[in-house]
């Protein structure tokens, strides 16, 4: 399983770390460039749709649900990349939707998925907890470290994310008009 990354030259990539720097620093007061990095990227990544879904269950279907994703990575057999992967890409799954598009979580909670009955902030923060664990198995401390960082503070993430779409939301009202920067 390839994990699609823009390259740092993108546009996108280097928007998307500007905003998440200066969020995180001006509104939140942190000052953590690994946990900030690491944001951005997930931010870069998730412009495309197929690395929101990019995970698929054993009959090849991609996973839409986060209940189904979690499902399938306890089949996983225990440690291993690929586990590890399915359990890092479920936090991030969890923590792009709780701190980007917040919305989407209500409209799920109002409709008949199983999604409905499932905290995004539990399974993120477990699921964050589990990669550190089997990058510490690893021995990928510094890895490690980051995805419990993740997991311990997965709200204060979620709600700098929600700052940094504030960010991008107010650059699009105060672009000129012509082509969009962002859509």
């Amino acid at each position: 399983m390839i994990l699609w990354e823009p390259p740092e030259s993108h546009p996108l990539r280097r928007l998307f770390s500007g905003l998440t720097e200066h969020a995180f620093f001006a509104h939140l007061g942190v000052a953590d460039p690994r946990l900030t990095d690491y944001l951005s990227l997930l931010l870069a990544r998730f412009i495309h749709f197929d690395t929101i879904y990019r995970l698929r269950s054993a009959a090849g279907r991609p996973l839409t649900e986060l209940v189904d994703m979690v499902l399938e990575a306890e089949q996983l057999p225990a440690g291993g990349r690929t586990q590890r992967e399915y359990y890092r890409h479920i936090g991030d799954f969890a923590l792009f939707w709780t701190g980007v598009y917040p919305e989407a979580l209500d409209q799920h909670r109002r409709q008949a998925v199983k999604d409905a009955l499932v905290s995004y902030t539990y399974q993120g923060k477990r699921s964050y907890l589990i990669t550190s664990r089997l990058e510490e198995a690893e021995h990928h401390d510094e890895q490690a470290g980051l995805f419990r960082r993740l997991s311990e503070q997965f709200e204060l993430c979620a709600l700098g994310l929600r700052k940094v779409r504030e960010e991008w939301e107010e650059l699009r009202r105060q672009t000129p008009p012509g082509p969009p920067i962002i859509c």
